[in-house]
């Protein structure tokens, strides 16, 4: 039986990176990693995310700059369409990476908008054409 930090785990990771990524993720947990899956649920997403002293747009924010710092491109790239989900608007984005560039380094910077763009793609949203008030 799953427990209740485990449960809100499950529940935030899934309104964060959709529920596509987190059934797909936990489906196609194996022997090997089955536990490494579990803890996530339960200690990154609901012993962190789930604590609610945050909101999840700030911790989103905390995410990009740290995996954009870290050279976490397939990570960056989960966080930046959480950050998405999570109501963060180009603008709000776009001074995300500027801040990123500054200092994490121009090329953490120049990753972080390939990423981005990468997202932004795959989402269909065009930012050239995109509303500064929505996401």
């Amino acid at each position: 039986m799953a427990s209740d930090q485990y449960q809100a785990g499950l529940k935030c990771r899934t309104e964060v990176l959709g529920p596509e990524y987190v059934e797909k993720a936990l489906a196609g947990a194996d022997d090997f990693n089955r536990d490494f899956q579990e803890m996530v649920t339960e200690y990154c997403w609901g012993g962190t995310w789930g604590r609610g002293v945050l909101n999840k747009r700030a911790r989103s924010i905390l995410n990009l700059g740290m995996l954009a710092g870290l050279a976490k491109s397939q990570e960056f790239k989960l966080h930046f369409r959480g950050a998405i989900n999570n109501g963060l608007t180009l603008d709000e984005l776009r001074e995300i990476l500027i801040q990123i560039s500054v200092y994490c380094g121009i090329p953490a910077g120049i990753e972080a908008y390939r990423n981005a763009r990468e997202v932004l793609a795959d989402m269909d949203i065009d930012p050239s054409n995109m509303d500064s008030d929505k996401s």
